[in-house]
């Protein structure tokens, strides 16, 4: 079993690796060369399946200082003076939630690794748990150290075969060793790391919901309080973080609070892994530090909106997130400003919208994926949802009036106060966010019967230019409902009763004499 001869290891692998290493660096994309990666420093380097060239990297070594020159509550009070925040959405302070954890009483204690992000276009964790398994094990050991935990549960969902097996490799490799298990670097520290697989319900990265279904149960959430950090897992004290925040323990353990702290914001320090989605140039994975503006990250990483398109919003925080217009495109993204806007964080999904986007139709997307993944335990959630998307859908049909969107605004509000948990005390964001930034694209659905981006079927018309039409009868043969009326060589015409406004005639007419109104 080996223990505490990491130097050896590194040195052998780097003279046998570096001059590797080094290659695969040079050969990242410019995408990803211009970008400060901090938790993904050794994605896309390392091979993930080998624990060696994961100590060659100073793996491990963080947690052989944590364990042999290192209080419990010298870890906690350095993660203290880091102000890391959690990476999974809400951003609360690291240190205090492990401070919690571990001033709770109770016969045993947990740590679980939250891996169960389900935001469409989100995959952060998952790109981490791949390339990078052994810096989440360690930090979960290091967290069962400070806490007074001797085991630890990463939840991770069922469609992620490949992060899964990559930490169940991972665990293996760490017990074989000594990283894992009895007697850890010979320092009397015992801990253990178990895996459970979700079935992919949304609502179970909420952290009660989460427990829930650790335990055997259905995934909904527990009332607040008492917080896990008080009664968690088996109902005992518990920890909970997900793969990105403990993805940035281990370098602040090794370079300090002051280096992570030279990065970010005063209060939203360090960086954040973002899924940069949509419509965009260059799509993937993005590590920027905390206050980088919307600008830089869509122009400058992201190559711009493709096909000369006008950017018109960035989705943030995923279907609980909101649209940050794209005349507030040179705000820095943290915590407290994107609150400040109406949106928020969330795990960390970016999702970039052009000007053929309807912002009504995108919200009733994020309404109905709600809708579908909501628990359903409580009334405001379960069934205010689902008539908030109701009514949107009465916007888009060109049948709402100006008293639906008072209505539409007091409803998004009301989900918002009284939901019992951050699913639907969230939802309404899109929602709510939209209305304050894209008023008057409401307003244009309402009173115009007009939507700008020709997405909304009830109040789109397709017309025939009488001056391009050459009669070649392809749109009144292609037409499945028979709406078009016209002879060879002739002006042809739509029957706007009929029409079924499927766009097929504006796709196969061969002179553009089709256009959407």
């Amino acid at each position: 079993m080996i223990t505490l001869n990491l130097d050896d290891i590194k040195n052998k692998v780097l003279s046998e690796k570096q001059e590797l290493f080094e290659q695969r660096k040079q050969a990242l994309p410019e995408f990803i060369q211009k970008q400060t990666r901090l938790v993904l420093h050794n994605c896309e380097i390392i091979d993930a399946g080998s624990i060696e060239d994961y100590i060659a990297r100073d793996g491990y070594h963080a947690l052989r200082q944590a364990l042999t020159t290192m209080s419990d509550q010298d870890v906690i009070d350095l993660l203290k003076d880091s102000k890391l925040r959690g990476r999974g959405g809400a951003g609360f302070p690291t240190g205090m939630k492990w401070q919690f954890t571990k001033d709770a009483r109770g016969n045993k204690k947990y740590v679980v690794c939250n891996a169960d992000e389900g935001d469409p276009g989100a995959f952060m964790d998952r790109y981490i748990s791949e390339n990078d398994p052994h810096a989440v094990l360690e930090a979960m050991i290091i967290a069962g150290y400070a806490i007074g935990a001797d085991e630890g549960y990463i939840y991770i969902r069922a469609e992620y075969p490949k992060a899964y097996q990559a930490l169940m490799l991972g665990i293996e490799q760490a017990k074989g060793f000594g990283f894992l298990g009895e007697n850890i670097m010979g320092t009397g520290f015992n801990f253990d790391i178990h895996i459970r697989l979700g079935a992919g319900a949304f609502v179970c990265g909420e952290e009660t919901a989460l427990i829930e279904s650790l335990e055997g149960n259905r995934g909904i959430p527990r009332n607040k309080p008492p917080f896990p950090a008080q009664v968690g897992l088996f109902k005992m004290p518990t920890l909970i973080n997900n793969v990105e925040t403990f993805a940035n323990i281990p370098r602040i353990i090794l370079n300090g609070a002051d280096w992570f702290k030279q990065y970010g914001t005063e209060k939203s320090p360090g960086t954040k892994v973002f899924s940069l989605v949509g419509n965009i140039e260059n799509t993937g994975l993005i590590e920027v530090p905390m206050g980088t503006s919307f600008r830089e990250i869509v122009y400058e990483l992201g190559g711009g909106v493709p096909d000369g398109k006008e950017l018109k919003a960035v989705q943030t925080g995923g279907p609980s997130g909101g649209l940050i217009p794209a005349s507030l495109i040179d705000i820095g993204i943290d915590y407290d400003t994107l609150i400040q806007y109406g949106a928020m964080m969330g795990s960390g999904g970016l999702i970039v919208v052009d000007e053929d986007t309807c912002v009504v139709d995108l919200v009733k997307f994020y309404l109905d994926f709600i809708i579908d993944e909501s628990c359903g335990k409580c009334t405001p959630c379960r069934i205010g949802s689902k008539r908030l998307y109701e009514m949107l859908e009465k916007v888009s049909d060109g049948t709402a009036t100006e008293e639906d969107l008072i209505e539409i605004r007091y409803l998004g509000q009301t989900i918002k106060d009284t939901s019992a948990c951050g699913l639907g005390q969230s939802a309404p964001n899109p929602v709510l966010s939209t209305l304050t930034h894209f008023t008057d694209e409401y307003f244009e659905h309402v009173l115009d019967k007009k939507c700008r981006a020709h997405v909304c079927k009830g109040i789109v018309e397709y017309r025939i230019i009488e001056d391009k039409c050459i009669g070649c009868t392809k749109c009144a043969r292609s037409c499945p409902v028979n709406a078009i009326t016209g002879s060879l060589r002739h002006f042809h015409y739509i029957n706007q009763e009929m029409c079924i406004k499927c766009g097929t005639c504006l796709d196969v007419c061969p002179v553009s004499a089709v256009v959407k109104d």
